[in-house]
């Protein structure tokens, strides 16, 4: 009998899982890291033209990362 041994790591359903979900808020990350940077560039004039405030700019981030 031939026994076969390897080191490679088990691929788990549960390992999958959980690298999707790394992605995803990875992904989320920079997404919300983006917006975020592209509306602190903007003055408080360009902002207001959007109907936004630099007050509002972090929500702004975090909604349009989950939305992504």
């Amino acid at each position: 009998m031939t026994t076969i041994t390897t080191n490679a790591p088990a691929r788990t359903a549960a390992g999958t899982g959980l690298r999707a979900l790394v992605q995803t808020f990875l992904r989320r990350r920079a997404v919300e890291r983006q917006v975020y940077a592209e509306l602190s560039a903007l003055t408080e004039r360009e902002l207001a033209d959007i109907g936004l405030h630099s007050g509002m700019i972090a929500q702004v981030a975090r909604e349009s990362a989950r939305a992504a």
